[in-house]
């Protein structure tokens, strides 16, 4: 279905050897659910109705906060949608899980509670619903890592490519300044400066970037040095095109190789970083939904909840193999001896 909208010959056949690989299909089919899950996570698992048909009006309490006024409470100060006396056409249109990740369960007698009938995987040790925590935080990670792959591709491409292209003095500074960055205790000091600021997604991104393009830049500037010299690069400087056109337009796309191979390690990788931090206390904010932060509790509570280190490992090695098993379609796929 795809094939007949790619016009390139060679990303057709890369797209073909990419379609032999059923684990990778299947991976990246199962990813793209779980991404859509967590984006329409407040559909799925949320302490409002989606819908509502009360007293003759209709509500959408997932889109809009409603008062007491609105309903016409008059016995209450807030609105428990779970209390609501549905009469003769009343209606409410719940969730699959009626919990959302800020919510505790007050039923329970004790903090963590293990898996119920209410709570499928667990409370965490403030009563909050694992499930819910568990696809909420996914959509944190995901953001996190998606961002910090594409801010650091284009810098690490940027400054890759003007020193590989113009070489020189430019390559010889630039490898001096790249080779002083890279020999910093890069997670160390991310903690520092986590703890100097206040660590929210886009602090957290925009720290973690001014380390990450560095690998990029290394890869970027060898396909720069290898085709700068090339026969169509030498076609287009003898027609009068300029560098800027020269670097975006031809060298570029003909040095994407190992950018677009190394993408989903480098998302994976940073999925395990934001956990890393979260873990240690250093990232998303409490009580932003978070797997690092359930693992965290997990090491506080190892006797009595076990649930709590069960599955936010298996959702980490999930995702993890799930881009790992896609990264190796993408690197077979690129393969220039296998195309």
């Amino acid at each position: 279905m795809i094939d007949k909208y790619i016009k390139n010959e060679l990303t057709r056949k890369r797209w073909k050897i990419f379609k032999k690989s059923k684990a990778a299909v299947f991976s990246s089919i199962l990813l793209f659910l779980l991404v859509l899950a967590t984006v329409v996570s407040p559909f799925i698992a949320n302490s409002r109705p989606i819908i509502v048909k009360y007293h003759g009006s209709t509500y959408f309490p997932i889109f809009k906060d409603y008062n007491t006024e609105d309903l016409g409470i008059t016995d209450s100060m807030d609105v428990d949608y779970r209390a609501l006396k549905m009469e003769n056409g009343d209606y409410a249109l719940w969730p699959i899980i009626q919990w959302d990740p800020y919510e505790s369960n007050a039923k329970v007698e004790y903090y963590p509670s293990p898996p119920s009938q209410e709570n499928l995987f667990g409370t965490d040790d403030r009563g909050r619903d694992v499930f819910t925590r568990l696809l909420y935080g996914f959509k944190y990670s995901f953001v996190y890592a998606i961002a910090v792959w594409f801010i650091s591709l284009s810098i690490g491409t940027l400054l890759g490519g003007i020193m590989g292209y113009y070489g020189g003095k430019v390559d010889f500074v630039g490898q001096r300044i790249v080779e002083v960055l890279s020999t910093v205790p890069q997670f160390f000091l991310l903690i520092i400066l986590i703890s100097i600021f206040s660590p929210s997604l886009f602090m957290l991104i925009a720290i973690s970037c001014i380390f990450a393009w560095i690998s990029i830049s290394y890869y970027v500037r060898g396909e720069f040095l290898k085709n700068r010299n090339r026969e169509f690069v030498e076609a287009a400087k003898s027609l009068g095109a300029s560098d800027l056109k020269i670097i975006f337009k031809h060298i570029l796309p003909n040095s994407l190789t190992p950018i677009i191979t190394f993408a989903p390690f480098t998302i994976a990788a940073e999925i395990v970083g934001l956990a890393a931090l979260d873990y240690l206390g250093f990232g998303l904010q409490v009580p932003t939904p978070s797997w690092g932060e359930l693992l965290a509790q997990a090491q506080k509570n190892y006797t009595i909840a076990w649930w709590l280190a069960v599955y936010p490992s298996l959702a980490l090695f999930t995702v993890l193999t799930l881009l790992n098993l896609i990264g190796q379609g993408v690197r077979d796929a690129m393969d220039p001896n296998m195309t």
